[in-house]
């Protein structure tokens, strides 16, 4: 649940009032649904909401409110089911329309979801809100001058809206203009419906404005692990400078990055509290420090070390002689991303792969339910990912593999990093950093980009990997098989 949203159920919630007939018992499961909603759990707000709706049922605030849970829950039919019902007990709540529209572009509804929001507009036509969400229903459909022209319309009418500003980054930055993308993703501080908070330090924050030589800077993680790992080419260039670079992120990748050329020191989160450092920067805000253009990326053929060599010998005895091509796969990310609907996508969707003659090694770390039975009666594919206890084993790992075929996760960052073959399979609407109408990426030369030619086909991104697997299988039997050299891919 983001600020926008907490403040938007805050107002809406039900307050006490005569003609609402509420009881001290029903007030008080009101006030604690709404503090666990606040705190992002939903399913205990839930059964407030339901123990509030027993004794004042009828209650429009209500189920926009429980409509905004049952949608963080999952429970799609039923938030829509609640946001309708809000919507015939008060049409002329702009803000349930609003959320309606939402749902219905999450599940593909887009005639729904104009419907919707264009309802919210004309009752709000200054609504910032519900313009910002129409924008990105457009983008998510490629219609990117209306999208464009509906975000500018928002920043019309508020003009200081951080999340405006940040999807109107981002959608810059997908199109190739990183001049004005990288100054508006500095609006993730502030925007709502990211929840993000500045760290507070008290050292200036440097973007490029001033001289580090005999400074120390601490370049602290803001975003993702594979955001991490991309961002952290730029350690390096603030090292040339002349700074002594302290290097803060997430556990799992700290090994795997404390080799970075420049980095005098690598640490997580736990241990910032007791550094002394000069000055800080985010990851995410270096490129914009050093004014980087798609033609000007840092390092995009490799900058991560080679891992070390006795852990890549481990692993080369536990995966067993080389006799086939062996490629790594990744089908699914972290099921907390709002954007993981999008982009992962069920094992047996690659089942036209796996006949191909190639040894798969799966590389798929939190396996979800849909997918365990699935890969458990698959013997044909390698899993050792118990061993996986940080990236630098992943590392080590992919390094004893040909290739990478993967949904746009972490694992890209790292093989990219790498400079090591690696396919990435993107949606119809991909992640900024990919860029549209182009099969490689500026980031990582190492990369392949395989897209949907439509939104949720799968099949045919499938399809086409298969058909490159297969080009490239018959090149390397033709090179009599068995060898340790890599095919250019």
């Amino acid at each position: 649940m983001n600020r926008q949203e907490r403040r938007a159920a805050a107002k809406h919630l039900p307050k006490a009032g005569p003609h609402h007939l509420q009881t001290a018992k029903s007030l008080e499961a009101a006030k604690q649904g709404q503090s666990l909603f606040n705190l992002g759990r939903y399913a205990e707000a839930l059964e407030c909401f339901n123990a509030f709706e027993k004794l004042n049922p009828g209650v429009a605030p209500l189920y926009q409110t429980r409509g905004l849970c049952l949608q963080r829950l999952g429970r799609f039919a039923e938030a829509q089911a609640d946001f309708e019902r809000s919507i015939a007990l008060n049409p002329d709540e702009a803000e349930t329309h609003k959320n309606l529209g939402t749902l219905h572009a999450r599940l593909g509804r887009m005639e729904q979801a104009f419907a919707s929001f264009d309802r919210a507009l004309a009752l709000r036509p200054d609504f910032s809100a519900a313009l910002n969400e129409k924008a990105r229903t457009l983008w998510s459909l490629q219609l990117l001058d209306e999208a464009f022209a509906t975000f500018h319309r928002s920043l019309t009418v508020a003009p200081d809206n951080a999340d405006t500003i940040w999807n109107l980054a981002l959608l810059q930055m997908l199109t190739g203009d990183f001049e004005r993308g990288w100054p508006g993703r500095e609006a993730r501080w502030t925007a709502p419906s990211l929840g993000l908070a500045e760290r507070g330090f008290s050292q200036a924050r440097w973007l490029g404005d001033q001289p580090l030589a005999g400074k120390t800077i601490l370049l602290h993680a803001d975003e993702a692990m594979g955001d991490s790992i991309q961002f952290a080419r730029y350690a390096p260039m603030v090292a040339a400078l002349g700074a002594r670079v302290i290097l803060e992120v997430k556990s799992a990748v700290r090994q795997l990055l404390a080799g970075i050329s420049g980095v005098a020191d690598c640490i997580d989160r736990s241990s910032t509290p007791s550094l002394a450092f000069d000055l800080h920067c985010p990851l995410g805000s270096l490129p914009l420090a050093f004014g980087t253009r798609p033609d000007t990326i840092p390092f995009a053929h490799r900058y991560l070390p080679a891992p070390r060599a006795e852990h890549v010998t481990a692993w080369r005895s536990r995966l067993g002689p080389r006799t086939r091509f062996r490629v790594g796969l990744v089908w699914s990310g972290d099921p907390g991303h709002k954007n993981d609907h999008n982009r992962s996508i069920a094992l047996r969707a690659l089942v036209p792969l796996l006949d191909c003659g190639a040894q798969f090694v799966s590389l798929q770390k939190g396996i979800r339910e849909q997918d365990r039975d699935f890969l458990a009666a698959r013997s044909d594919i390698v899993d050792l990912t118990e061993q996986l206890t940080d990236f630098s084993e992943t590392a080590a790992l992919v390094s004893c593999l040909d290739l990478v075929i993967s949904v746009d996760t972490s694992v890209v960052h790292l093989t990219g990093a790498l400079g090591l073959p690696v396919w990435t399979m993107l949606p119809f609407n991909p992640d900024w950093r990919w860029l549209l109408n182009r099969d490689d990426s500026p980031w990582y030369r190492s990369m392949r980009l395989f897209r949907q030619p439509k939104r949720d086909d799968w099949a045919s991104v499938v399809d086409n990997v298969r058909h490159e697997l297969d080009r490239l299988l018959s090149a390397w039997r033709s090179r009599d098989g068995v060898n340790e050299e890599r095919p250019m891919l």
